[in-house]
């Protein structure tokens, strides 16, 4: 469908503890509208992390397929897959992910530069003024706060303009007062540029500002 930007179909994921085969994740279909803010809701433990890292191509389906952006990726080597992650993907996750030896500004060229942007430079600097770190653009991760970290982590998720952007508890290792600011700004700059975003959280006060919200438990969307 024209306004459909992913698909999973009959996705499952099980990983092996000792001799032990568990299955985290079993047979999920899941379609997201373009331009659209779907919440992945679920307790600590129940396959968020899991489903998003399938559903973006940080990881692979036992069976079952992800089409994303028209293209199934489940198909794809990671060679190929590498390459098609940073035009059309971006993602936060709650622990940053900063490279620790480059600056602010460096970080979030980053992806930029590995698409060969010429404009990789003035992308990242608009971004950093954009929620207001233009200051901060010289200092590297162990500079900044977590709330800074986090609005660093967005911009660099942001600079490719992808078709989707996946969220794993990003206000998760943050207290309130800055999580609510992240919230705020992802959501507004979500609407600037009109990115479908997908986000994993436990936190109802997230999943009120949704456009749509599923519910994972014991390996199942429900």
């Amino acid at each position: 469908m024209a306004d459909q930007v992913l698909e999973a179909v009959e996705i499952s994921k099980s990983y092996r503890v000792d001799d032990r085969s568990i299955k985290v994740l079993d047979s999920i279909s899941l379609t997201v509208k373009k331009g659209q803010f779907l919440v992945i809701e679920g307790k600590s433990g129940s396959g968020k992390s899991t489903l998003l890292s399938l559903l973006s191509g940080l990881d692979k389906p036992d069976s079952g397929k992800v089409i994303l952006d028209g293209t199934d990726i489940t198909g794809l080597s990671e060679d190929q897959l590498a390459p098609f992650r940073n035009r059309t993907i971006g993602y936060i996750f709650q622990s940053f992910h900063l490279v620790p030896s480059l600056s602010a500004l460096e970080n979030i060229m980053f992806p930029a530069e590995l698409n060969r942007d010429p404009e990789a430079a003035a992308k990242a600097t608009e971004l950093l003024r954009r929620v207001d770190l233009h200051q901060r653009n010289d200092n590297f991760p162990h500079q900044l706060s977590g709330g800074e970290k986090q609005r660093v982590a967005i911009c660099r998720a942001l600079v490719n303009s992808p078709q989707i952007v996946f969220a794993d508890e990003p206000t998760g290792n943050l207290d309130s007062t800055s999580g609510n600011i992240i919230l705020q700004l992802l959501l507004e700059l979500r609407r600037e540029l009109d990115t479908t975003l997908v986000m994993a959280t436990h936190s109802r006060e997230i999943s009120s500002t949704a456009d749509r919200i599923v519910q994972l438990v014991d390996g199942r969307l429900s």
